[in-house]
C-alpha cells in the first residue's frame, strides 16, 4: 500500500488517518487470512514487540485464538520473567495459554546441532504436537517485513535458487504470517501508539549470531541507500514469487512427463534429461525438492557406470541402464525378523499369514507352498547377502542369489527392497518371485504349510 512509509510520522499520520491501524488489520484478515475467521488458532507469542504487537491487534480484532510460549532456560531469571509476562498478557485478554519449558542446552549436545537449530526444531514440534492435541489446524506467527529480507539475505550469503530469494511465506498449509507485509518500524509505531509493554531479548543484540549481524549491521545500511528500499524490497519479492509460481507449474508438469512411478521408485530417463538445456538449472529444479545438494555429483551420475549412486539426507539417485532410479531412504538395511512356529500372521516387514492346508490349491507369485518338516524354526526374513545361494525351484543345482537377481533384470533399489524367507541358513523363498527346490511339497509330505504374501 502506498500510504504506508519508512518514517514513522508519516505512516502515521496517513495510514492511521486514513484507515485506522486496526480496521486496515481486519481488511487484512478478511482479504488474505479468511480461514482465522473459522475456529481458533495458535499465536506463537515470546513475550517480544513483534508478538504482543500481533496478540493485541488479533484480540482487538476479536479473532479466536490460544497462546503459547516457549521458554527455552537459557537466560535465568530473564526466561522465566518473559514466561510470566506472557501469561500475565494471555489473562488480560483473557485467551487460554499454554507454556513449556525446555532444556535447550541438553537437547543441543544430545542432537549435535546449533542453539537456532535447537530453538526452532523444539518450538515447532511442540507446537504442532499441541495443535493436533486441540485440533486446531494454524499456528499464527510474528514475522514481518525486515524478517523476510534478513532471511533472503541469510539465503543468499549460502547460496540458494528461486525458492530462496522468495523469502518467507505468507501462509502455508498449516502457519500464517499476519504481520509480514508489516515493517518492524510500523510494527513498533503501533506499539508505542497503544502504550503495550513487551519483553526485550538481550540476545537478540549479540551480533555473534548471522540473523543479528544482518539486522544490526547490513539492513540498516541497505536502507540508508533509499528510503523505501524495503517497500521496494518487497515489491520485488512480490514479482520473485509470481515468477517462482510460473517456474513450478512448469517443473510439475515436466515431472508428469519424466518421473514414471513404480510402487516406490521413481524412474527417469537419463536420454530426456540430457535434452534439457541447461541442464544445472533442470536438474536443480527437478530434484533439490528431494534434498540434493550436490549439483555436479548429480549431473556426473548420468554418464557413470551402473549401480553408481548419490544420495541426500532422505532420497536417493541411481544409475540403472539408461534411467536414474529416485527412492526415499526409509528401510535400514541388516534388519532380521524372526517367526515363532506358532506364528499365523505376520505384520512386520511384510504382511503374511501361514497356515497348515490339505492340499495345494490357489497359486500364484505371492503364494509358496512347503514341506512343513523340512523347515527349522524359528525360520528369519532378511534381506540379501554378499554369497547367498538356493536352489530354484524346478532345476538341479544351486546359483547364487546374485546371478538370480541379473538374470531376471532386477535394479539396485530392488535388489535391495526384496525379503528372503530362511530356515536357519538356507533360503526358502525369494518372497515373491521364486521358491527353493528343497522345501518343496512331495508325495512323501505329510504337512504343507501355505505362506501367503497378503497385499
Amino acid at each position: 500500500m502506498k500510504c504506508w512509509s519508512i518514517s514513522i510520522i508519516g505512516w502515521r499520520s496517513n495510514f492511521e488517518y486514513i484507515y485506522g491501524v486496526l480496521e486496515e488489520f481486519k481488511n487484512h484478515i478478511n482479504s488474505s487470512f479468511f480461514h482465522l475467521l473459522e475456529g481458533r488458532f495458535l499465536l506463537a507469542c515470546s513475550g517480544g514487540l513483534d508478538s504482543v504487537v500481533l496478540a493485541h491487534l488479533c484480540h482487538s480484532a476479536g479473532l479466536n485464538f490460544a497462546m503459547a510460549h516457549c521458554n527455552f532456560q537459557l537466560r535465568g531469571d530473564a526466561s522465566d520473567r518473559d514466561e510470566t509476562f506472557v501469561k500475565q498478557l494471555a489473562k488480560k485478554f483473557n485467551k487460554e495459554e499454554h507454556v513449556i519449558s525446555f532444556n535447550t542446552a541438553d537437547y543441543m549436545s544430545k542432537n549435535k546441532v546449533s542453539l537456532q537449530v535447537a530453538a526452532r526444531e523444539l518450538r515447532y514440534d511442540w507446537f504442532y504436537a499441541l495443535m493436533e492435541q486441540k485440533g486446531w489446524k494454524t499456528l499464527v506467527t510474528a514475522h514481518h517485513a525486515d524478517d523476510d529480507l534478513e532471511t533472503f539475505l541469510i539465503n543468499l550469503s549460502r547460496g540458494t535458487g528461486i525458492d530462496g530469494l522468495t523469502g518467507i511465506p505468507e501462509k502455508t498449509e498449516s502457519i500464517s504470517r499476519p504481520l509480514l507485509k508489516y515493517s518492524r518500524e510500523q510494527i513498533a509505531a503501533y506499539a508505542k501508539e497503544k502504550g503495550l509493554e513487551w519483553r526485550e531479548d538481550s540476545s537478540n543484540l549479540e551480533t555473534k549470531y548471522l540473523r543479528n549481524k544482518i539486522r544490526h549491521q547490513i539492513v540498516p545500511l541497505l536502507k540508508e541507500l533509499h528510503p523505501t528500499f524495503l517497500s521496494n524490497f518487497n515489491q520485488t519479492q512480490h514479482f520473485l514469487r509470481q515468477s517462482s509460481g510460473i517456474a513450478e507449474d512448469y517443473v510439475e508438469q515436466l515431472k508428469r512427463k519424466l518421473f514414471i512411478k513404480e510402487t516406490d521408485v521413481i524412474k527417469i530417463s537419463i536420454s530426456e534429461l540430457l535434452k534439457l538445456n541447461p541442464i544445472e538449472g533442470y536438474l536443480y529444479a527437478l530434484f533439490h525438492d528431494y534434498g540434493f545438494v550436490e549439483w555436479n555429483d548429480v549431473q556426473s551420475l548420468m554418464t557413470a557406470m551402473g549401480g553408481k549412486e548419490v544420495r541426500s539426507k532422505t532420497y536417493r539417485l541411481l544409475k540403472h541402464r539408461e534411467y536414474l532410479l529416485l527412492e526415499e531412504i526409509s528401510i535400514p538395511l541388516g534388519l532380521e525378523y524372526e517367526i515363532q512356529e506358532e506364528e499365523k500372521k505376520i505384520e512386520e516387514p511384510i504382511k503374511m499369514s501361514l497356515a497348515i492346508v490339505d492340499s495345494i490349491e490357489e497359486t500364484g507369485n505371492t503364494i509358496l507352498y512347503v514341506d512343513k518338516e523340512t523347515l527349522k524354526y524359528p525360520l528369519m526374513v532378511r534381506k540379501w547377502r554378499k554369497g547367498d545361494y538356493f536352489y530354484p525351484f524346478g532345476m538341479r543345482g544351486s546359483k547364487k542369489v546374485s546371478k538370480y537377481f541379473k538374470d531376471v533384470k532386477m535394479d539396485q533399489i530392488s535388489k535391495e527392497k526384496q525379503w528372503l524367507l530362511c530356515s536357519k541358513d538356507n533360503i526358502v523363498w525369494i518372497m515373491g518371485k521364486r521358491g527353493d527346490e528343497r522345501f518343496k511339497v512331495t508325495k512323501g509330505t505329510k504337512k504343507i504349510l501355505k505362506i501367503s504374501i497378503q497385499e
